[in-house]
């Protein structure tokens, strides 16, 4: 399955609780769109998280960004790891 990188600017003001909270309502969801977030990471002063992702597309994971209340800023496929 595609992996994808996601990114959302502009959530500054964020705990580290209220970022888990967040991740917590993609996974509650994510299965509905066939999607597996792999794992979160945020910068609290700038306000940008970033969310790893196994999915069938981009449009899932926005989809499911999007029911949850957090819509990506940008989504990138991942077709290189090393």
């Amino acid at each position: 399955m595609p992996k994808f990188m996601d990114v959302h600017h502009g959530m500054t003001g964020l705990s580290p609780d209220d970022i888990k909270a967040a991740h917590q309502a993609d996974l509650a969801i994510q299965s509905e769109e066939g999607v597996t977030f792999e794992h979160a990471w945020a910068d609290t002063d700038s306000g940008d998280v970033f969310c790893l992702s196994d999915a069938p597309s981009a449009g899932a994971v926005q989809r499911i960004h999007e029911r949850a209340g957090h819509r990506a800023d940008e989504i990138h496929p991942l077709s290189v790891s090393l």
